[in-house]
Parts: C-alpha cells; structure tokens; sequence
C-alpha cells in the first residue's frame, strides 16, 4: 500500500481522544498488533494549519504514547494511507494515518485538588 508523507511541522496537533488499543475485530475483541508483536494504539488528533481549519484524524501507533486529552503533540513520521472498502453493497473510503511516535510538546494537565 503506498504511503503519503504528511508535513506535521506545518500543523499544530492536540490530543482530542486518549490511546486506545486498535480492534482488529469488535465482534471478537481481537487487539491489533504490528510485525514486531507489539500493541497498535489510536489516538483522535485535531489538526490544525495557520489558516485555521482543523481536522479530525485518528492516528495509529506501535505503542501507547501515554498522551492525555489536551495535550500539544508532535507526531513523528506521520503518513496518510488511502483505503476503500465494499460491503455489503456500499462503498467506503478514506485516509488512514499512522507515525512512528507522538511526542507530547506541552505536559500533561495535573488534577487540581477540589477545594470544597
């Protein structure tokens, strides 16, 4: 399948969703994992560009980047890969995005204690 490279230095990416193994089945509750045996993660990004339009993507990863929502990140290597699918009679498409990390650039929130 071919790769399309992304240019993640031109977006800003914001942890929308936090890691979660990837299902290659949810009737079986299989858990996805890559040549190396280990476990796929996705995580939900925002995308955003300097003109202000964001996107929504799940990005797929080999290994739980231990992210939180809200968190600025930096993905590493990021490609897009397009797919389609027919069933049962319908057609589906679109962009698959995996990378090889994701750096988180600011911390993550710390739980302020209830001051009641």
């Amino acid at each position: 399948m071919r790769t399309i490279p992304v240019d993640a230095a031109a977006l800003t990416f914001v942890c929308v969703s936090p890691p979660r193994p990837k299902l290659v089945s949810q009737e079986t509750g299989e858990i996805k994992v890559d040549k190396d045996g280990n476990t796929v993660f996705t995580v939900g990004l925002s995308a955003a560009d300097a003109m202000g339009r964001v996107e929504l993507i799940n990005v797929a990863v080999s290994h739980d980047p231990d992210l939180t929502v809200g968190q600025v990140v930096q993905p590493v290597g990021l490609v897009g890969m397009a797919w389609e699918q027919n069933t049962g009679g319908r057609q589906r498409w679109g962009i698959a995005y995996r990378a090889k990390q994701l750096n988180a650039v600011t911390p993550a929130a710390t739980a302020v204690p209830d001051a009641a």
